[in-house]
């Protein structure tokens, strides 16, 4: 039990230091820059360094316990620091993730929704103008095809499936619900807990790799906002802030699209073994019969 809980101390502080302590500690010496540099002085060095001079040559510098308070201080106001943007961070995540409900998001949504249509609408069209070509036997139908697999692929980075959400996470995370409906009538919602019930370790460990991924995405986009806010003093935080915000949003993008891989492939892989698990017969693959007698089943519909 001691070294169970010594292990367990040490995870702790080992998580500590690396969520709060110390990228609050960094953050904390990019707001003392700023209050010493300011905006005229940005990359004054020698101002930096007789304001580090006059703090060691301060009397309460050559004292043990006030140098212990100091110390103590900055650690709590790290951890602080690093708290509040945690907090900002899981809101982020949220909102990456939020429906359609206020005035705001709905306008944002029905914007990504318009250019989803678009999209869908010239995929569409080439797509018909490339299969008509083909079946003529009218000249070389390649062009015609690779524009066609262009407007395809545009129309992917907007959504996989029509626009749901204001911003693109949300769409791609539930985009294995709404595929998975389609393809085998299976409420992804209600089956989902018994699905990861079956699935083996070693795929809840991939999940929740990419699920941890998309969470700190979400932290290091709150990291970006608070740089972009100190860059109000002193500019060269802005820059940080940009590119901590252009970072988060790319592994955002990579781990919600890993999540939601990793989920479809759940449901594809481990699907029949849930059917048989409800005592629903299931020869081959999933099929939409079995899909919805699976989803009927778990949702206890008993009409």
């Amino acid at each position: 039990m001691s070294a169970f809980l010594s292990t367990l101390g040490g995870r702790l502080a080992e998580r500590w230091m690396a969520l709060l302590a110390v990228p609050g500690l960094i953050y904390l010496a990019a707001l003392a820059a700023a209050g010493t540099l300011g905006q005229r002085h940005w990359n004054d060095t020698g101002r930096l360094r007789a304001r580090l001079d006059a703090l060691a040559a301060a009397p309460g510098a050559h004292s043990p316990g006030a140098l212990a308070v100091a110390a103590l201080a900055v650690l709590a106001g790290a951890a602080a620091v690093g708290a509040a943007v945690q907090a900002v961070g899981t809101w982020c995540e949220k909102a990456w993730l939020t429906d359609a409900r206020g005035p705001a998001t709905r306008r944002l949504t029905a914007r990504r929704l318009r250019r989803w249509q678009d999209a869908d609408r010239a995929y569409r069209t080439a797509l018909v103008a490339a299969g008509r070509a083909t079946i003529a036997g009218a000249g070389d139908a390649g062009p015609l095809t690779e524009s066609a697999e262009r407007h395809h692929a545009a129309r992917a980075r907007i959504a996989l499936a029509a626009p749901r959400h204001p911003f693109w996470a949300g769409d791609r995370i539930t985009a294995p619900e709404h595929r998975v409906w389609h393809a085998y009538r299976l409420d992804l919602t209600v089956a989902w807990p018994h699905l990861w019930l079956l699935a083996p370790d070693g795929t809840r460990a991939e999940l929740n790799t990419a699920r941890a991924a998309f969470a700190a995405a979400a932290r290091l986009h709150a990291w970006a906002a608070a740089y972009l806010l100190l860059g109000v003093c002193w500019w060269p935080a802005a820059v940080i802030g940009l590119l901590a915000a252009a970072t988060a949003a790319g592994r955002g993008r990579a781990a919600a699209s890993a999540f939601a891989d990793l989920a479809e492939a759940v449901t594809d892989l481990h699907g029949k073994d849930l059917a048989l698990a409800l005592g629903i017969p299931c020869d081959g693959g999933l099929s939409r019969e079995v899909g919805a007698e699976m989803t009927r089943v778990l949702g206890k519909d008993v009409a």
